[in-house]
């Protein structure tokens, strides 16, 4: 029997945590061939897709109707093209709370990034669609949104880190403090944090603490609400 490939392994890997929650999801794309793609992926995941739109009224109605876990939402959709489906996914977190919401888009838009974590960061994500070719990373960040954390594309995060303001406190930060700071925007724990980083989760809480205080941040034990503190400092 031939050996299974990587991607094949990662799917499996990616589907089986999945596969225990039955997700009851909500696509919205109004690419056909991408729709259909995603539906796929989700369902190979172990995931219910209980409805799919092309524009952004259909995507209301049927979000309204059918009350999804989760609702993958591309972020230019008709009937303007334009930021429907954001602002669809902003009707939807304010209407059903309960309703994860993972926005897709093709470019690198820091303001809808921003915009969408909002004063609840908890259950929603933002992510590139280039992301969702690697199978393991749609899933993981629909599971993680499912669980109530956040999810924000790495390129979102490292564009931000890279803007220079007049006197930024970020020319404070160690390389390291940088290293978590990134990852913490990204919505990871202090444990995942120091796992990509290897280092024990004693020291990722040091420089944690580090990093608030240089920004000038109070700090929290809520990642989620972390993640919010420095995302809003970033862009401002």
């Amino acid at each position: 029997m031939a050996e299974p490939t990587h991607d094949t392994r990662t799917r499996q890997g990616a589907s089986s945590e999945l596969e225990k929650s039955g997700l009851r999801v909500l696509v919205a794309e109004d690419s056909v061939l991408l729709r259909e793609g995603l539906v796929r992926l989700l369902e190979e995941g172990g995931c219910e897709v209980v409805a799919q739109a092309g524009d952004a009224p259909d995507l209301l109605r049927k979000a309204r109707a059918y009350k999804p876990d989760i609702a993958l939402i591309d972020v230019r959709m008709p009937p303007d093209n334009t930021d429907d489906g954001l602002r669809a996914a902003l009707t939807i977190r304010g209407e059903q709370p309960q309703t994860g919401v993972l926005v897709l888009s093709q470019y690198i838009e820091e303001q809808y990034a921003i915009e969408l974590i909002g004063d609840a960061p908890d259950g929603v994500g933002y992510l590139l669609k280039e992301r969702i070719s690697d199978v393991g990373t749609l899933l993981d960040a629909v599971h993680r949104i499912a669980d109530r954390g956040s999810v924000i594309d790495p390129l979102v995060v490292s564009q931000l880190l890279r803007r220079h303001r007049k006197e930024d406190p970020l020319e404070e930060l160690t390389e390291r403090e940088r290293d978590v700071l990134e990852l913490m925007a990204e919505g990871r724990s202090n444990h995942a944090i120091g796992s990509r980083l290897v280092i024990t989760e004693r020291a990722v809480e040091k420089h944690v603490t580090s990093i608030f205080s240089k920004l000038g941040l109070p700090p929290t034990g809520d990642d989620h609400r972390r993640v919010l503190a420095v995302l809003r400092f970033l862009g401002a």
